[in-house]
């Protein structure tokens, strides 16, 4: 089996980035596996130290089959800079392997992203592979489906990556003309068509609300697994569309996950405990920002 090209993508987070390589390198594919690191260019005087911390340590890497750097010579903005990677690398070689700079991944990670490759290379209907899995309460399959696609660690085809539609409003018109919003919204769990109304309106500049907009609508799967091989710990305030909190905090898996066959469907189970998981979180969310209100109301009162 020859092995997927795996791909970061880096910006102006010297740490996070170290810990994302750090932790690739420690894969047991690492050594066979080459490696694109793609380095965007500061887009204000604030970003111009750290970028360069970051192509000064990128530099250095080793561990992998070969490392080709590819620095911007501009700033290219995530989405932008992510979409013409993937594009370029995955037309070149016929599938990929995706990270950016806020992933840690499981020595496993890369062992699952190339099998899944491999497994479903012939299966149309499933159209990526992930690694990460929400820290849900229940127990998962080993392995499942669920339709559309995802972001935090993930493999695709050429065949997969052709499908992307990077026209947000033309996604928008279709889903609404199928009638697809609640399941869009995974059965209104999940505020996927507001982040989408963003995308178009210039509030936010995501490539992958469109990566799961167009898969979805093709009525795509993409395999996840029961035990997460990656945790995004970007979550701390310093990445483009990261907030900050725990909430979505995954343990890593220390054991390899074995594929076996599965029925290609969406699993309904699994997309259930998920939703819940994500409705728990929107719970939570609304008592922080209720209880935060509630006290500033008792403050200002009381000055």
């Amino acid at each position: 089996m020859k092995l997927a090209p795996v791909l970061i993508f880096t910006y102006n987070r010297p740490w996070h980035t170290m810990e994302t390589i750090e932790a690739l390198k420690k894969n047991e594919l690492a050594k066979e596996s080459e490696l694109f690191i793609y380095s965007d260019e500061a887009k204000d005087k604030e970003s111009i130290g750290r970028v360069r911390e970051v192509r000064e340590y990128i530099k250095k890497t080793d561990g992998f089959k070969k490392v080709t750097i590819i620095e911007r010579e501009k700033n290219w903005g995530l989405a932008d800079n992510i979409i013409d990677g993937v594009t370029k690398i995955v037309n070149e070689y016929g599938k990929i392997i995706v990270l950016e700079d806020d992933l840690v991944t499981s020595p496993y990670f890369l062992k699952f992203m190339n099998d899944g490759l491999e497994f479903y290379k012939n299966e149309e209907r499933v159209v990526s592979i992930h690694g990460c899995i929400y820290p849900v309460k229940e127990k998962l399959p080993d392995t499942f489906f669920i339709k559309g696609a995802d972001c935090w660690g993930w493999a695709t085809w050429k065949r997969g990556w052709d499908l992307f539609e990077n026209d947000g409003k033309k996604l928008l018109n279709e889903l609404k003309q199928k009638k697809l919003i609640r399941k869009f919204n995974f059965n209104n769990s999940y505020p996927y068509l507001r982040m989408l109304q963003d995308q178009i309106e210039g509030k936010n500049n995501s490539w992958a609300i469109r990566w799961y907009a167009s898969a979805f609508l093709k009525d795509k799967l993409t395999l996840y697994p029961g035990r997460s091989l990656v945790n995004n710990f970007g979550f701390d305030g310093s990445g483009i569309h990261c907030g900050s909190g725990k909430e979505y905090d995954s343990i890593l898996s220390n054991v390899e996950l074995v594929l076996e066959k599965i029925p290609i469907e969406e699993n309904l189970t699994a997309k259930k405990i998920i939703g819940k998981f994500f409705l728990s979180n929107r719970v939570s969310m609304f008592k922080k920002v209720y209880n935060k209100l509630k006290f500033l109301a008792f403050k200002n009162k009381n000055i």
